[in-house]
């Protein structure tokens, strides 16, 4: 087949010079672009960023002290059985003693009788006894010899004072003191009246005795 006949042919054979010649052509320039290239490092890779480091505080540790403690107890100790070979003597009981009944009983001793309390007693006197003291002439005896204090008569007071004190054995009183108070005189007027005042004395087992006693003392203005 001739040239002529097959005209595609020819075209293919002239478009490879072409297709060649592009194809040397591209690979020259990408050769001198390359040679044209600045490869080298830049100034600005070769400087390193150094970041700032956090500052480590260093705490001390205190090493805490453990307590001693007590050691434990031993164990007890394992019982061991261990054989027994001795031989027990049975007691032998005299049931057939002759007894002789002529021979003095041995008597035990009578039972200590149980001492008996005292009543209270405090600094020499006592509190209760088993006969009171008693106040000769009753309350009326007292009130009687009142004397209305001039100030308590000004103030218009009035009320009721209560004296302890102490009746010796002779029935007289002693120590008086005022453990209710009305003032404005009252009370001393109550104790000079009370000093006055006889009891028959408290008494003991039959014997006088020092008892402490209180009284009352009425202050009452006259309407």
């Amino acid at each position: 087949m001739n040239a002529a006949a097959n005209p595609s042919g020819r075209r293919l054979k002239d478009y490879y010079y072409i297709f060649l010649e592009v194809g040397l052509i591209l690979a020259l320039l990408i050769f001198i672009i390359l040679t044209n290239l600045n490869l080298k490092p830049s100034a600005h890779s070769d400087e390193v960023n150094f970041e700032r480091q956090e500052l480590l505080s260093m705490e001390e540790i205190v090493q805490t002290k453990q307590p001693e403690r007590p050691p434990l107890p031993p164990r007890p100790a394992v019982p061991v059985e261990v054989p027994n070979n001795e031989i027990i003597e049975e007691e032998v009981l005299a049931i057939d003693a002759e007894i002789n009944f002529d021979e003095p009983l041995t008597i035990p001793p009578p039972p200590v009788k149980k001492q008996v309390v005292e009543p209270e007693q405090e600094d020499n006197f006592f509190v209760a006894v088993e006969e009171m003291p008693k106040l000769i002439g009753g309350i009326e005896s007292i009130q009687s010899h009142i004397r209305y204090p001039e100030k308590a008569l000004l103030a218009g007071i009035d009320g009721l004072v209560i004296i302890q004190f102490i009746v010796n054995k002779e029935g007289e009183v002693e120590s008086p003191k005022v453990i209710r108070s009305v003032g404005a005189g009252c009370d001393e007027e109550a104790i000079r009246v009370v000093r006055l005042a006889k009891f028959k004395p408290g008494k003991q087992r039959g014997q006088a005795v020092r008892v402490q006693f209180s009284v009352p003392v009425f202050f009452k203005l006259k309407s």
